[in-house]
């Protein structure tokens, strides 16, 4: 049976080669953070383009949208005019041949 002092020994043993892992651990946990703080970074860089070329993209949808309603506005006014003129011209034919007559 061992002695007293060499049970303490080989506890102090184990004690000091669980220290040493400890601060592996430490260590490696340090470099992890280190690692994901740098991909958070990066990441959130990457995140800031993106998000700046989707309102650069939604900015020149939005003008190239209201040019185009501003053309289908025009074209739907002259329609409806022509459309009046023609009513007016179908109701009043007599008026059209006198108009015929002045030119």
């Amino acid at each position: 049976m061992a002695t007293t002092a060499e049970r303490l020994g080989v506890v102090e043993t184990k004690v000091h080669n669980l220290d040493e892992k400890l601060d592996d651990l430490k260590v490696d946990v340090k470099d992890v953070h280190d690692c994901l703080d740098r991909t958070r970074d990066e990441l959130t860089g990457q995140l800031e383009k993106m998000y700046n070329a989707s309102c650069d993209q939604h900015s020149a949808l939005s003008n190239e949208i209201s040019i185009l309603k501003a053309q289908r506005d025009k074209w739907v006014w002259t329609s409806a005019g022509a459309l009046v003129v023609l009513a007016w011209l179908s109701a009043h034919g007599d008026a059209l041949g006198h108009l015929i007559k002045l030119f």
